[in-house]
């Protein structure tokens, strides 16, 4: 049930002008028209949503209910692809899928003896595990962690020092603790 106004500021666009109470909210003609389409129609603002974002919109609290986790099985369909960068070096790529959905990817080459390539494949790592988590979480609704985050680029740390090894130094600060909060205040 709306209430029309004088011209005041409306609370969704800012506009001041004519404005119709909606729902105890302050709205103008034309965010009117959005509100009553947000209520009536939400399949017609998520498509919308769809196409200008590349994100779902959030869940309103007591909304629909979070989705249940689909737990990773141990034996999966893969995919292997044979790739070769710009130095000639070859690459293969292995996708891991569930229902034909990726959930976790792999690179490997023929060269891991190679020293200079050591340091690629270590950051190689990290990026295919931080990849395979964001894949898990999009497709089997695995909740997605800063520990989780960290725990995959430690384990793609080839030696002391390297990247993934400096990113989980730093990253590890911004743990929630009491046992963090000492931690986070010292410098590397």
């Amino acid at each position: 049930m709306t209430e029309e106004r004088e011209d005041s500021r409306c609370q969704l666009c800012g506009a001041t002008k004519k404005t119709h109470n909606l729902d105890n909210i302050s709205v103008c003609t034309s965010c009117k028209t959005v509100m009553t389409t947000v209520k009536s129609h939400p399949e017609v603002i998520k498509n919308a949503w769809r196409l200008y974002h590349d994100e779902p919109i959030l869940p309103q609290p007591g909304g629909s209910e979070p989705r249940e986790t689909i737990e990773l099985p141990d034996v999966v369909d893969g995919k292997r692809y044979r790739a070769v960068d710009r130095e000639q070096n070859k690459w293969y790529l292995s996708v891991s899928e569930v229902d034909g959905n990726p959930v976790e990817v792999f690179a490997s080459t023929a060269f891991d003896r190679n020293h200079e390539l050591q340091s690629r494949i270590s950051n190689l790592t990290t990026i295919t595990r931080l990849i395979s988590l964001i894949l898990r979480h999009i497709f089997l609704y695995e909740p997605l962690t800063l520990d989780k985050c960290l725990k995959q680029i430690q384990r793609s740390s080839r030696q002391k020092n390297d990247l993934p090894d400096m990113l989980y130094g730093v990253l590890s600060r911004y743990r929630k603790g009491p046992e963090e909060t000492e931690r986070n205040n010292q410098i590397i």
